[in-house]
């Protein structure tokens, strides 16, 4: 029988993201997996404390947000394993299976210039040189290569999609602040 471990409740920080979610339990030390949303799943490593909620689907050992201390997180083979000092063994870490893992902004790595997370383009603008509105970033596309913007924009009264290679010859600049991505894109293309 599983049995949730003792976590405090907690509100979740404005600036947390989510990073990915609890597989399974790995081990019988109370050990679990990490799906991480990222191939660079830097934020995992770094916090020292990660903010959970439960799944979406399925059964809810727990409601709200709480917080997860985590004493150890590294890759094992291709995933991720973590360690909890309040998860003692497999029964308390399967009852935090499907939890979705939060890691507050501040454990992200700095980003170079040029480099940017995909949550911080969502929702952005995006114009063309001519000062034209192409769309809003509605989610992001790694196609290997390359990162392709996905804009959601109106017209004749429908939803339509408009796709954008984020790459330096189509994108003249992204102004987070200002919310609003320039690019040299026509909206006919």
């Amino acid at each position: 029988m599983s049995h949730m471990p003792a976590l405090e409740a907690t509100t979740l920080p404005a600036d947390a993201v989510e990073v990915g979610r609890i597989a399974d339990a790995w081990g019988i030390k109370g050990w679990f997996k990490v799906m991480a949303f990222s191939s660079d799943p830097e934020a995992l490593f770094a916090a020292k404390e990660w903010f959970l909620q439960p799944a979406e689907k399925g059964a809810k050992q727990f409601t709200g947000t709480v917080l997860l201390p985590v004493k150890q997180a590294r890759v094992h083979s291709d995933t991720i394993v973590a360690a909890s000092p309040v998860v003692e063994d497999r029964n308390t870490a399967e009852a935090l299976r499907g939890a979705r893992v939060f890691v507050a902004r501040e454990h992200f790595p700095k980003t170079d210039d040029g480099e940017y997370y995909w949550v911080d383009l969502l929702g952005l603008s995006v114009v063309n040189r001519e000062g034209v509105a192409l769309g809003v970033v509605r989610d992001l596309l790694s196609t290997g290569p390359q990162t392709v913007l996905i804009l959601g924009y109106e017209q004749d009264g429908k939803e339509q999609e408009r796709l954008i290679p984020f790459v330096d010859a189509y994108v003249d600049s992204v102004d987070l602040p200002g919310k609003t991505i320039v690019a040299d894109w026509q909206a006919d293309y």
